[in-house]
């Protein structure tokens, strides 16, 4: 391997740090954007685009292993115009070329690598490439020389073919007499797909790896309340239980001080051995998950593993102006003179060092029996010998009788672990990434009462709100980093942003968030909304620079815009009275009609939201000083409940533009009281506790 060449490349100029990562690799790299649009075309060079993101393990080997080599470079500097893209600021591009990857060879994943004409179409692509032919895998340089060839030879014959793909792209509209799918159908046809692909054993839906998807989790308990099929629910509740006693959650943590969260997937089907590299964005959905797992079932396990969540994000996760970073890496530096990074090197660990420890015998031997160590090593699938004689936590037995010997150890472990080297801190700030965190920190202060919850989430809100939302026009920015915000905003960074500004408002009743809300959906639909079929699109009507405007109908890792826009149109159009937001939510079911019908599975957070749209909307509202401790009570009863679809709305937000209160409730009730409006029709309101639970047990089916 040669080494890095001492003058960087035009990526030395950008904030992103996977870009950064690159800005001294002998590989010309330029940024996506009109400067290497303009070579390509001036020279007649197809463009190598490679997409990828900084705590990507597969984007660093292939980094190590092609881009910082100089005959690849000079194969990729002669006969292509190298472009590198940060797939987190661009995540409508991505998604554009990832469908063409997957379509093409049946897999994605990242690294990303396409080839494409001047004119942006893509005709070659693939992941992950070894620089050498093996794994039964090209090697890179034969695919850079071959594609150079063809392109040599025939390139009008490539771009012909390449059209194709753009053409295929455009979805059919829906037909002019289309209607809502029938919600009922469309949601025990997904129910049953789920329980077709469950894992009884260890949880999940299909074999390994297994991702979580928080949106499934979300449908599921959707489906039980609405329907009273209790093993929706147990699904989901199992599946949760074995994710957070699996290696993929990080067990070593420090209350107040650090640790905890989940990792991105698992590789197996125990959910034992993860891909090391946590998320903003898994971690923010996951709280809500088990949140809402301890709503229903009233077991504290389930409260116990959010709490761990948001101690992660707190502590090593949000930035000292308020925002939340974006990621930590799989890979680090091991202890030792080990010059190279390796996965998981910050979480693993041998019998000799938990042996070590300051502590009783007994309690550490029951650690180990605990989290299933062994002398030589616990991991039963490791295809690269990376972990050898290491040990990755997982909770075998509870323990729960001494789980504050087990806390002691954790809490030994994370100080020793302080030593190790870090992963790397991806420090960018992603607009939608917060919204995700400020609804969960403002859900997890309604339902646990955390008022450190509350202060993080208003604190993210703010940040957003000062720095990546413009006063000349209100639209909003996707990144922050480095004093700089840029790149406009993607329609998940408005419906995600919107929906923690709702949830924010529902969790402390200030009218500066619901305010936004309203205005940044109504940028949303000037910006993203299709007025003719409904839904939205993931990149603005005004954005040039992405070859194709597509609608992503997939509930993944990250909902889809849509998904989230549809929940945000429905509480609007219960708060404000405003019927044209249903009208929009209606139409958006529409567009979606033939996915959600067919194949709900892949749009499961819209099928929860169809599933609360057939109620004509459910609200509470609150009458009187909202800090009194009579209505403290009363939202503490209300919160303790899991009601999906529920719009929690203070009658001082009346005085709001747009914001409409039934006539006849007095903002400034001397008797705290909450009004449960169903449907547009308002029961008596309840006073007291025991007078709400009533109420609630007799009004809601």
């Amino acid at each position: 391997m040669n080494r890095k060449p001492a003058e960087p490349n035009l990526l030395a100029r950008e904030k992103s740090p996977y870009l950064l990562q690159h800005a001294f690799n002998p590989v010309d790299w330029h940024p996506w954007g009109p400067e290497a649009f303009r070579k390509s075309r001036e020279r007649n060079m197809p463009i190598f685009l490679s997409v990828g993101y900084a705590t990507c393990h597969w984007c660093h080997v292939m980094e190590r292993e092609s881009f910082e080599d100089e005959e690849t470079a000079r194969l990729l500097n002669g006969s292509f115009i190298p472009v590198k893209v940060d797939r987190e600021e661009l995540p409508d591009l991505d998604r554009l070329y990832m469908t063409y990857v997957q379509a093409s060879t049946g897999r994605g994943g990242w690294p990303m690598s396409v080839w494409l004409t001047p004119d942006l179409k893509p005709f070659y692509g693939g992941s992950y490439f070894p620089p050498e032919d093996r794994y039964g895998m090209p090697g890179f340089r034969t695919v850079l020389a071959s594609i150079a060839q063809l392109w040599a030879a025939d390139p009008e014959r490539i771009r012909d073919a390449s059209r194709l793909f753009f053409e295929q792209l455009q979805p059919p509209s829906p037909a002019e007499n289309s209607s809502v799918p029938e919600r009922g159908a469309a949601a025990e046809a997904c129910f049953r797909w789920l329980a077709s692909a469950y894992d009884p054993l260890w949880g999940g839906f299909g074999g390994a790896p297994k991702f979580p998807r928080p949106a499934l989790f979300t449908f599921l308990f959707s489906h039980a309340f609405h329907t009273g099929r209790r093993e929706a629910s147990a699904m989901a509740l199992h599946t949760l239980k074995k994710m957070a006693d699996g290696g993929m959650r990080d067990h070593v943590r420090s209350m107040g001080n650090g640790g905890g969260g989940f990792a991105r997937y698992s590789t197996d089907l125990r959910w034992h051995l993860p891909h090391f590299e946590k998320m903003l964005y898994d971690n923010a959905e996951l709280a809500v998950s088990y949140l809402e797992a301890y709503q229903i079932s009233g077991d504290r396990f389930f409260s116990s593993v959010a709490e761990d969540i948001f101690n992660y994000l707190l502590c090593d996760m949000q930035s000292p102006a308020g925002g939340f970073f974006s990621a930590e890496d799989a890979d680090s530096f091991p202890d030792g003179d080990t010059p190279e990074k390796r996965e998981g090197a910050f979480y693993v660990w041998s019998w000799e060092e938990v042996k070590a420890l300051p502590a009783e015998r007994e309690k550490l031997e029951l650690f180990a029996s605990t989290y299933g160590m062994k002398p030589e090593g616990n991991v039963q699938e490791d295809p690269h010998g990376e972990f050898g004689g290491k040990n990755v936590l997982m909770r075998e037995h509870s323990g729960g009788e001494r789980s504050a010997d087990l806390d002691e150890i954790r809490e030994l472990l994370y100080r020793k672990r302080l030593q190790r080297p870090r992963p790397l801190l991806d420090d960018k700030i992603i607009t939608s990434w917060n919204g995700l965190t400020v609804s969960a920190l403002a859900r997890g202060y309604r339902v646990l009462g955390h008022a450190a919850y509350l202060l993080a989430a208003r604190n993210a809100a703010d940040f957003i709100l000062l720095r990546l939302c413009r006063k000349e026009d209100g639209k909003l920015l996707r990144r922050y980093r480095d004093g700089e915000a840029a790149i406009a905003g993607k329609a998940e960074d408005y419906a995600f942003f919107a929906r923690g500004l709702l949830d924010l408002y529902q969790a402390c009743f200030d009218n500066r968030y619901l305010d936004a809300a309203c205005r940044l959906m109504s940028k949303c639909n000037d910006l993203f909304y299709d007025p003719v079929n409904g839904g939205y699109f993931s990149t603005a009507m005004d954005d040039d620079t992405v070859p194709v405007r597509l609608k992503e109908e997939y509930d993944g890792a990250e909902p889809a815009a849509s998904s989230v826009c549809i929940l945000n149109l429905l509480d609007l159009a219960v708060m404000t009275g405003n019927e044209a937001y249903r009208r929009m939510a209606e139409a958006s079911f529409r567009s979606f009609g033939d996915t959600l019908s067919r194949n709900g599975h892949a749009l499961p957070l819209m099928l929860a939201a169809l599933n609360n749209a057939g109620t004509g909307g459910i609200s509470a509202i609150l009458a009187g000083g909202a800090e009194s401790p009579g209505m403290q009570e009363l939202l503490k009863t209300l919160n303790a409940r899991y009601l999906p679809g529920l719009s929690v709305l203070h009658a001082a937000a009346g005085n709001l533009e747009h914001v409409e209160i039934p006539h006849g409730i007095d903002p400034h009730s001397p008797t705290p009281m909450l009004f449960l409006c169903i449907d547009h029709a308002c029961r008596l309101p309840a006073s007291t506790p025991e007078a709400l639970g009533e109420l609630l047990k007799n009004a809601i089916r």
